[in-house]
């Protein structure tokens, strides 16, 4: 290995496609796991109705599951000193119970 090149990252080209970039909306998220992986389901819940639908199922392993949190966590913190603290409502949380018999997770 050269000297320019140590200490370097390799850089990893990272496309988004027309179809993915507008993203999708997301008010609720369960987290379920197994012993080999989380499944991590955003869902868009829609007041007086009584079904939600799923918009996108994210399969991480473990260990990309705690990189993940540890991304949220050190984003939301500099979010928060950028715009000030995020307040926890409890209107945008969920009335009802929701599981699908697999282990409990949090959102």
């Amino acid at each position: 290995m050269s000297q320019e090149n140590q200490g370097n990252k390799p850089k990893l080209n990272i496309e988004l496609s027309e179809e993915v970039a507008p993203g999708v909306y997301s008010n609720l998220a369960m987290v379920t796991h197994s012993q080999t992986e989380f499944i991590l389901d955003f869902i868009q819940v829609m007041p007086g109705t009584p079904k939600a639908k799923v918009r996108s199922r994210v399969v991480l392993s473990p260990q990309h599951a705690k990189r993940v949190m540890k991304m949220l966590v050190d984003n939301i913190s500099k979010f928060e000193g950028q715009h000030g603290r995020i307040e926890m409502t409890t209107q945008s949380e969920p009335s009802f119970p929701v599981n699908f018999g697999g282990p409990t997770g949090e959102a």
